[in-house]
């Protein structure tokens, strides 16, 4: 009768903790869900980031192209300016030797004038007597020769001046139209300088508002990592929870199906070996891990093994290795399901991760006498028994008692 009312339990805890493992699969399965669209918002911001980053280096270059050409530009200003106030001079002195041209070409049409006058107003009497005058023949043609030549002299003078006042006046126009030209290409290149300019004043601009978008995406990618980064903790954390939720499930569906076949501790002692110690597990001597150093199972297990691990199936039994005393009989953590044994004399035994527990603490009990179950509770890789001997409150190896 008290088998099947155990067996009943054990019924009602199974589908207790199968309810509430769909619960935390659930909220599990969200939770990671969440975690996985806060990433990807992290993500997709580091993305804006580096694509504001890659803007504003173009931005820069190109800032640096505009700058560039601005002082070119400049420069070039600054020729145009130097060979407009070169052709000023140029065009002073030309308007300095055209007014010598004119005043030449004035003085001679003015003598050629008087000459004409003096000759009209006293008639050709003043040439014949200077003809007259002629001591021969070849002195005859001479004074005639002269007398023309000084005609010939004021026309060919007359003429060249007026030549050169005709030149001057085409040379000073023509710098005149190289003045316009340049004055032209600077007011040209002044323009193209205003828009450069503004051009500039834009990218600084432009660069100045991508700074300040960098800024705030950089802070808005720290709060997004950071809730990225509780948002997978929390998911962790109910992941562990489902886990840990499974594996009790796990283990109540094992201790069912224990309960089912024993029904219960067994009332037989079993008394096996010569040692101090009975085994705790006569039939499955098999050692899974040994005393002392080894490599970590599986996470958060120890690399410094307190005790010697006995392979078994689980609801294999497990009996008091002597006479004692049971001091702790309770779920412990990593342990999962563990009894305490105290023995006297500084000695204590240790049995872990039952799959169930058959007494309570404060009990007396007997060497060889049914205490629990092998499970696989805790936190463990498969069922077996955790047998540890404490002496003096210090682990030793159990396998000197045995």
């Amino acid at each position: 009768m008290r088998g099947k009312k155990l067996i009943s339990l054990l019924l009602v805890g199974t589908l207790c903790f199968g309810m509430g493992f769909t619960s935390q699969a659930s909220s599990a399965s969200e939770a990671k869900k969440e975690a996985s669209k806060a990433k990807e918002k992290a993500d997709k911001a580091k993305e804006e980031s580096q694509e504001l980053k890659e803007q504003k280096e173009q931005a820069e270059t190109e800032r640096q192209t505009i700058s560039a050409q601005l002082d070119a530009l400049l420069d070039e200003i600054s020729v145009i300016e130097e060979k407009i106030l070169d052709k000023e001079e140029e065009i002073t002195l030309k308007e300095d030797e055209l007014i010598q041209a004119r005043v030449d070409e004035n003085d001679q049409y003015e003598s050629m004038k008087k000459r004409i006058k003096y000759m009209y107003e006293n008639g050709n009497g003043q040439f014949v007597e200077i003809l007259f005058e002629a001591k021969d023949l070849s002195d005859f043609l001479n004074k005639t020769e002269y007398i023309s030549s000084i005609s010939d002299y004021d026309r060919d003078m007359l003429t060249k001046y007026q030549e050169i006042v005709r030149q001057v006046e085409e040379q000073e126009a023509a710098l005149q139209k190289e003045q316009e030209e340049m004055e032209v290409m600077q007011d040209e290149l002044i323009v193209k300088q205003g828009s450069l300019q503004t051009l500039l004043a834009s990218k600084e601009n432009e660069i100045d508002g991508l700074k300040e978008e960098i800024n705030a995406n950089a802070e808005r990618v720290k709060k997004l990592e950071a809730a990225a980064k509780a948002a997978a903790d929390a998911a962790r954390k109910k992941a562990e929870a489902e886990a840990a939720a499974k594996e009790a499930a796990a283990q109540a569906e094992a201790a069912r199906k224990n309960a089912a076949v024993s029904g219960g501790a067994s009332d037989e002692i079993v008394v096996s070996g010569n040692g101090t110690f009975t085994h705790p597990c006569p039939g499955y001597t098999r050692i899974s891990s040994q005393f002392g150093y080894r490599t970590a199972p599986l996470r958060g297990a120890s690399t410094n093994h307190k005790g010697t691990d006995f392979a078994a199936p689980t609801g294999t039994p497990i009996y008091a290795a002597a006479d004692g005393t049971v001091t702790s009989a309770r779920y412990s953590g990593n342990a999962g399901n563990m009894i305490v044994i105290n023995h006297g004399n500084g000695l204590q035994t240790y049995y872990m991760h039952c799959s169930r527990i058959f007494v309570r603490a404060g009990t007396r009990v007997s060497k060889g006498q049914h205490i629990g179950a092998v499970g696989t509770t805790g936190n463990s890789t498969g069922p077996h028994l955790h047998f540890q001997v404490m002496s003096g409150g210090r682990p030793v190896n159990a396998m000197n008692y045995l």
